[in-house]
């Protein structure tokens, strides 16, 4: 498999740029999912390194070489669309084969790759149908197995499971990873649900507007997030956070006033900060230990887990997750406080993460 390195990558049209100056090192068997918002650039960007779309500035390196100039068939790489891409006229099996039989490769090595990714993808028993006898799944697999005979030096995927319903999704999610785990082929996958970005990953490159809020393994960008978009987009539901300030270490949030211990620094006079807090790491306490306090307008019972929804004020929304069991009632005053050390603080200017550092 595949090393690929980016350095400076721009994308501009006209006098807009819309990707500015993206470095990764992605090594070679890597899992790298881009997510972020639509319109964010990820798709661009990997349209990029698939030489679908023209690279404006910096290098790309594929294996060691320099491919900013070749062609998308010289770069060694395969792609999984969004659309599946497949010929509706031909087979699944002619639909497999067809860069193949392109490339000039002979009919026995043809067949024993296409044997070898039908069987890889469960989908042997439809190899002689066409596409529109398929599944939206069962077209995903044809797809995958179609990037799969060409036995690239890397596999893109550009939001392949964003057509699919939510139960197939978290199926096609597990055999992807699935694939992967057998594979160990480097992999770029775009998309814009954080959930398949932290079950999919190894590593997450968070974007926002063209360039690169943060990367690193999912949970690391869970609990140490380095900006408040991040913090934002990475976690379901997102984190919570409220306008505070810090002064020489004691931090007011909502005319609380809470000692924070050396960790978090001291700021200077009445610094100006946000302080973020998951669902989770809120507690349920009394009145007088309450940092916030709140009615609860609605209560999700999702099974496993319960969250709800509190108004603390001008219109101000918490979300604190509670024990399934919890009984809650809608329009009941709700208490809550948390463990200093769960708490994340950020400028409010930059956004950036100001402490724990």
């Amino acid at each position: 498999m595949a090393e690929i390195a980016l350095r400076g990558i721009q994308k501009s049209y006209g006098s807009l740029k819309v990707i500015h100056d993206i470095d990764i090192d992605i090594e070679s068997g890597e899992f790298l999912v881009l997510v972020g918002p639509s319109g964010c650039g990820k798709s661009t960007l990997l349209r990029m390194i698939a030489g679908l779309e023209e690279i404006s500035g910096g290098e790309l390196q594929i294996e060691g070489r320099t491919v900013n100039l070749l062609p998308p068939a010289e770069r060694n790489i395969a792609m999984v669309f969004q659309d599946y891409a497949l010929y509706p006229h031909m087979s699944v099996r002619d639909n497999m084969s067809f860069g193949l039989k392109m490339r000039g490769s002979k009919d026995e090595e043809i067949q024993s790759r296409v044997s070898h990714a039908a069987d890889i993808l469960k989908i042997t028993e439809y190899l002689d149908r066409r596409p529109a006898q398929l599944s939206g799944g069962q077209r995903q697999r044809v797809a995958m197995g179609r990037a799969i005979v060409r036995e690239p030096a890397a596999f893109l995927f550009d939001e392949p499971l964003s057509n699919l319903d939510a139960a197939l999704r978290v199926e096609m999610r597990l055999e992807i990873a699935k694939l992967h785990h057998r594979m160990r082929a480097t992999t770029i996958y775009v998309t814009h649900d954080q959930v398949e970005a932290m079950t999919l990953a190894d590593r997450i490159v968070v974007m926002n507007a063209g360039v690169i809020e943060q990367i690193g393994k999912p949970l690391d960008l869970y609990h140490r997030p380095a900006s408040l978009f991040v913090a934002r987009f990475i976690g379901s539901p997102t984190m919570n956070t409220l306008p505070a300030s810090l002064t020489y270490g004691l931090l007011t949030l909502l005319k609380k006033s809470i000692q924070l211990d050396e960790t978090f620094g001291y700021g200077g006079l009445d610094s100006q900060i946000v302080v973020g807090i998951r669902p989770e790491d809120l507690i349920q306490c009394s009145e007088e230990d309450a940092w916030v306090t709140g009615e609860l307008l609605v209560a999700e019972r999702l099974g496993s887990q319960t969250y709800g929804y509190v108004e603390i004020g001008h219109s101000k929304m918490l979300c604190a997750e509670f024990p399934r069991t919890s009984d809650l009632n809608v329009g009941e005053t709700l208490h809550f406080r948390a463990r200093t050390e769960s708490l994340h603080l950020f400028d409010p200017t930059t956004g950036r993460r100001i402490t724990p550092v």
